[in-house]
């Protein structure tokens, strides 16, 4: 009996990333369809997705979780993937975190490994650490990082429910993983600085509302 590979969509969260886009979506790998979810870009990012040929889907609520559920119920894939659109990691690297999925892990994380030491600032990489600490206290699960790169089956993602909208859906899917004693695998996967600001942690004011929304994630 020929085994059949399961199909992939690789949802791509997006605010004003037009010129990270032209470099991201022609690095997808084949098999893997990209689903561009604009979040309300000025720059012309959906455009330059279309002109790739990819799936925009528009999500008029913003927050980086809002875009990332947006795009999970738009796929129709047997497994969907995350990653930044920000040019910071890279689609060809996709196979990494895919491979233990389709070995019998139930969520992959692609470990962060810098290229630079522009691309992981200290003080981001000690929230990281924070709360990957965290959550292994919270869940008992011990991970290295909360990585950008993911991959899960679909019917499992939707099946957890998950609440948050802003900076806190990537940290609450690990957790409600954590909780139902689902395999999470980490591979690494190269980290490279990335094509402008940061919407999320490029800021103070970012950073601190990240702070407040993974901590919310975190609270008994």
């Amino acid at each position: 009996m020929t085994r059949v590979e399961p199909t992939v969509d690789l949802v791509l969260p997006c605010l004003d990333e037009a010129v990270a886009l032209a470099w991201v979506l022609p690095r997808v790998p084949p098999g893997v369809r990209a689903i561009v979810v604009d979040n309300g870009s000025t720059d012309g990012s959906a455009d330059v997705a279309r002109g790739f040929g990819v799936r925009v889907v528009q999500e008029s609520a913003r927050g980086f979780g809002s875009a990332c559920h947006a795009g999970l119920l738009a796929a129709t894939a047997d497994v969907v993937a995350f990653m930044d659109a920000d040019g910071s990691l890279d689609p060809r690297q996709l196979e990494r975190v895919l491979t233990p999925v389709r070995a019998g892990a139930d969520l992959a994380l692609g470990r962060r490994r810098p290229t630079s030491g522009a691309a992981w600032p200290w003080h981001l990489r000690l929230a990281n650490h924070v709360l990957v600490g965290r959550l292994a206290r919270r869940t008992g699960t011990r991970l290295h990082d909360l990585g950008p790169m993911r991959a899960a089956r679909r019917t499992a993602l939707l099946d957890l429910d998950l609440r948050d909208r802003r900076s806190g859906y990537p940290l609450e899917m690990v957790v409600r993983a954590a909780e139902r004693g689902w395999h999470v695998a980490e591979v690494d996967v190269d980290y490279a600085p990335r094509q402008g600001r940061s919407k999320v942690t490029g800021t103070p004011l970012g950073i601190v509302r990240a702070v407040r929304d993974m901590s919310a994630v975190l609270a008994p």
